[in-house]
């Protein structure tokens, strides 16, 4: 468990996790009000940025392997020369 807190009806949070490799990140509400009126809609929201959060990742990760690529080759061509 890297974070666990109780936090209000609205605001944010973030972590820095000091570990590589996959997270997974389990949320909850405790309100009946919420479940009731806007459990849908809330759901599709956190769905909706979750999707976005991971395709950013995904899309860091294609980024950093692309200049690993090119810092290799870079230092290939440099020893040859």
């Amino acid at each position: 468990v890297v974070l666990s807190r109780q936090y209000g009806s609205e605001g944010r949070f973030t972590f820095t996790s000091h570990t590589p490799g996959e997270h997974q990140i389990c949320l909850h509400s405790n309100s009946t009000r919420m479940a009731l009126f806007a459990g849908g809609k809330l759901l599709a929201g956190l769905r909706l940025r979750a999707r976005q959060l991971r395709d950013q990742v995904e899309q860091i990760q294609k980024e950093q392997n692309y200049q690993r690529y090119r810092e290799e080759r870079f230092r290939m061509t440099s020893e040859s020369t």
